[in-house]
């Protein structure tokens, strides 16, 4: 059985894992000429542990991820609530830059014979009844099955005809990917709550790195803190798209990760989602029983967007009505610890 995969990040990385590990032959096509060296995703959950630890992808990456003990949440610069992290096997959430989760997979992959084919990308497809013909932009590669594992701008999902509806939302969020010196509380993730209803969140990723994120264009500039900056590995700007596409599967072609879904970073959810994508369609395809997969990804990508945008909305508001109910609640649930573990607990489940 051979599956062709476009997209070498942690959705295709996975399913390229799994894939090789349950026995298939993969080819995963990255049209990048080189892994990235840049970090979107942050945050590992322990359900997407849980599916790395067959192939010792989990045991590589706590080696080196940070456990996040808590979250801290601020009104501008003063602290309003501490809510724990890390207390039991429900509320544990692990940081780390989304390059070194991806290096661990690759080095998984190459364990098992396979490798990324950089600087190669999916033109074109053609399904028959024995399989998917691929045009690749280095020849024609004859698969079982494609899946589509190539972003929010999938080559696979057009070629597939799928529309990718939802919306995006007003303003531009900014990201900065920074190595700081003496940040206050470093294991903790920590949001501020600006005014006009913006906000600003910073996620360790290794013991002196760190992510900030803003709904404002200058995310560094927008938190209300110092922050001793050594060097900044990347800064820039995005527009949040919140889409899911309406179909998963077509025949032997498949949609997983971004190139099915995308929402807020809030709650950080994305990876995760698109790790568990991969590794229920590995499953099923090694399996030989597919027919499953739409109905399952589809129902809980759509979960999970809810979940983000609900979470977005209480802290991203205009509303002084909606921002002060949420900040009730976070006071509450720091005064009252078995509140405060219900609230971490749900934050790590999703």
């Amino acid at each position: 059985m051979h599956i062709v995969i476009a997209g070498a990040g942690p959705t295709g990385l996975t399913a390229a894992v799994e894939l090789a590990r349950l026995g298939a032959r993969v080819t995963i096509l990255e049209k990048r000429p080189g892994p990235s060296h840049l970090s979107r995703a942050v945050g590992l959950m322990p359900s997407s542990l849980d599916i790395l630890r067959p192939s010792g992808v989990a045991e590589a990456i706590l080696s080196e991820a940070i456990a996040f003990t808590g979250a801290s949440f601020h009104l501008r610069a003063q602290e309003i609530a501490r809510l724990p992290l890390g207390f039991d096997d429900r509320s544990r959430i692990w940081g780390l830059s989304q390059d070194r989760t991806e290096a661990h997979l690759e080095t998984a992959l190459t364990h098992y014979g396979e490798i990324v084919r950089y600087g190669v990308e999916v033109v074109s497809f053609e399904q028959h009844a024995r399989g998917v013909d691929v045009e690749t932009s280095d020849g024609t590669l004859e698969a079982d099955y494609l899946i589509g594992a190539d972003g929010v701008h999938s080559t696979v999902r057009a070629g597939l005809g799928f529309d990718f509806p939802g919306f995006d939302l007003p303003g531009l969020w900014s990201i900065a990917d920074v190595d700081a010196e003496g940040w206050r509380d470093p294991t903790r993730f920590q949001v501020f709550l600006l005014d006009r209803g913006d906000v600003c969140v910073v996620a360790p990723l290794e013991e002196a790195r760190f992510r900030v994120i803003a709904s404002r264009e200058d995310a560094l500039a927008a938190l209300p803190v110092k922050m001793d900056v050594r060097r900044t590995r990347r800064k820039g700007s995005f527009t949040i798209s919140v889409r899911q596409v309406k179909r998963y599967q077509q025949g032997r072609v498949f949609l997983a990760g971004d190139a099915a879904h995308c929402h807020s970073p809030v709650g950080g959810r994305g990876m995760n989602l698109g790790i568990a994508d991969a590794a229920d369609l590995a499953r099923r395809i090694t399996a030989e029983d597919t027919e499953g997969y739409h109905a399952a990804r589809h129902a809980e990508g759509a979960r999970v967007v809810r979940f983000s945008e609900r979470g977005r909305k209480m802290l991203n508001t205009e509303s002084s009505l909606k921002r002060g109910l949420a900040i009730r609640a976070l006071k509450l649930g720091a005064a009252l610890p078995p509140l405060g573990r219900a609230m971490t607990r749900r934050l790590a489940s999703g």
